[in-house]
């Protein structure tokens, strides 16, 4: 401690003011803790302000411009649809401005202290933060460690100029005419569904056997439909191995099998995964320990190897997802307040925001047969049902997976229109231990894109009514 750095006692820290960090806060100080949360960059993490919130709101404003230039088969005719992309990014910005004043309003109400700077512990129970003008000692109780992920830079892409990451990329001042995505997982897809949307030419470059590989083939199938349609060029099996630079441009030099390949575009997104924030703020002194990817240990109700320090979110395991790092951010701050509190992701949902989403939550047939489960999988195609024809929008299906002798849901599968809402219900189900019979007795209202769970669940009863 320098001279004149009183430690200031607190209750709770909280380091990281993410979708994990600032949900963990406020639900702590919701339970009677006096809370504190340390953040050097921006309030809401790289969800709200580089990520989710911003990426979602230029996927739909593309989604919008591709719809109105489309519609003359519905007697919508727009002869002159335009893009400005300078309104574009303008309210890609406002929307992230409201999410983040809405933490911070969060934050008054219920009294949370917003310390800004960067965290280090020294010890179990104290940290300092520095800022650009002082360094200050805190001490605490509990400490929750939120810290997030950074994206991966790869050799031969280095980020600068027109070699972006995630967060260039959704801050483009223009629509590039060509632009090269590296990776083609849920990130990589999304950006390129969006900038086609928008007019680009996009090329996407995947180091496997197929983009979004943490998804069935036939949910993919129909997403590489529609990139066909658009005119994304998808190449796999691709090895990304340099970026050169150009006055105005790129040039990209890939490899698939013995032969290279080069492309020249207006940007390259290098969009390959994420690493964790675990470096460079002493978890060493306090005594956490690290696996071999980085990420911290912690068991199930997210407590570290150091028992009033909890970790949440990217820099554990599981997948990097905001509502991920939300729900474990709520156990944690119960687990501090004394409740009987545990993780459970059998129910885990994830969605990929392409123009026909893709959303999964439960267990797929294959991961359910390999935990030696009897299970059945009954699907229903959008095409039959009439809101989705309504909204031109009959691409993809529902599958439901459930127990064969109890028909339990374990299980469920979306690609098409809305899955990333439709996913929710199946959750829930899956959650509550319900049966395919519940959902097919639950009375749905018509027409809505929910009448497919419930066919689907029809189907699975042998008893299909609209196909």
């Amino acid at each position: 401690m320098v001279v004149g750095d009183f430690a200031i006692d607190l209750d709770t820290i909280v380091v990281g003011a993410g979708p994990g960090g600032y949900v963990a806060a406020v639900h702590a100080a919701e339970m009677g803790q006096k809370v504190a949360v340390v953040e050097s960059t921006y309030l809401g993490g790289v969800c709200l302000n580089v990520g989710c919130i911003p990426s979602k709101a230029l996927i739909q404003v593309g989604h919008n411009y591709q719809t109105a230039k489309n519609s003359a088969d519905q007697g919508v005719e727009v002869s002159d649809a335009k893009l400005d992309f300078e309104k574009v990014q303008a309210f890609k910005n406002s929307v992230v401005k409201r999410m983040t004043n809405g933490v911070g309003f969060l934050f008054k109400e219920h009294k949370i202290e917003l310390i800004k700077g960067t965290a280090y512990l020294k010890n179990d129970h104290s940290l300092r933060v520095i800022n650009d003008q002082h360094g200050q000692t805190y001490t605490f109780k509990h400490l929750i460690l939120a810290m997030g992920s950074h994206p991966i830079e790869i050799p031969g892409f280095k980020f600068e100029g027109r070699v972006l990451d995630s967060t260039g990329a959704l801050a483009l001042k223009e629509v590039p005419k060509e632009l090269v995505i590296i990776g083609g997982g849920y990130i990589g897809s999304e950006l390129a569904n969006a900038y086609a949307n928008f007019g680009a030419h996009v090329t996407i470059l995947e180091g496997t056997k197929s983009i979004l590989g943490n998804y069935e083939p036939d949910l993919v199938k129909v997403a590489l439909k529609d990139f066909k349609a658009k005119g994304i060029d998808v190449i796999t099996s691709a090895m990304a191995k340099q970026a050169e630079q150009t006055e105005d441009g790129v040039k990209v030099t890939y490899a698939v099998g013995d032969q290279e390949h080069t492309v020249a575009a207006d940007y390259v997104v290098v969009s390959v995964g994420r690493r964790p924030n675990t470096k460079d703020m002493g978890l060493e002194q306090a005594g956490i320990k690290l696996d071999k990817r980085g990420l911290i240990e912690v068991d199930a109700q997210g407590r570290t190897s150091v028992k009033n320090i909890f970790a949440i979110g990217d820099i554990v395991a599981g997948a990097a997802l905001a509502h991920k790092a939300s729900y474990e951010g709520k156990v944690a701050a119960e687990a501090i307040s004394g409740k009987p509190t545990t993780v459970d992701y059998h129910a885990m949902p994830a969605v990929c925001y392409l123009d026909n989403e893709i959303a999964t939550t439960g267990l797929t047939e294959s991961e359910a047969k390999e935990k030696g489960l009897d299970v059945k999988t009954a699907k229903f195609p959008f095409m039959a049902n009439g809101r989705a024809v309504s909204m031109k929008a009959t691409e993809g299906f529902v599958r439901l997976v459930f127990m064969k002798d109890t028909h339990v849901m374990v299980g469920a599968q979306i690609v098409g229109p809305d899955a990333s809402d439709l996913i929710s219900e199946l959750t829930l189900a899956i959650e509550s231990g319900n049966e395919i019979d519940d959902i097919a007795l639950t009375i749905h209202p018509h027409p809505t894109l929910s009448e497919t769970l419930m066919d689907a669940a029809d189907v699975g009863l042998g008893m299909p009514t609209n196909i």
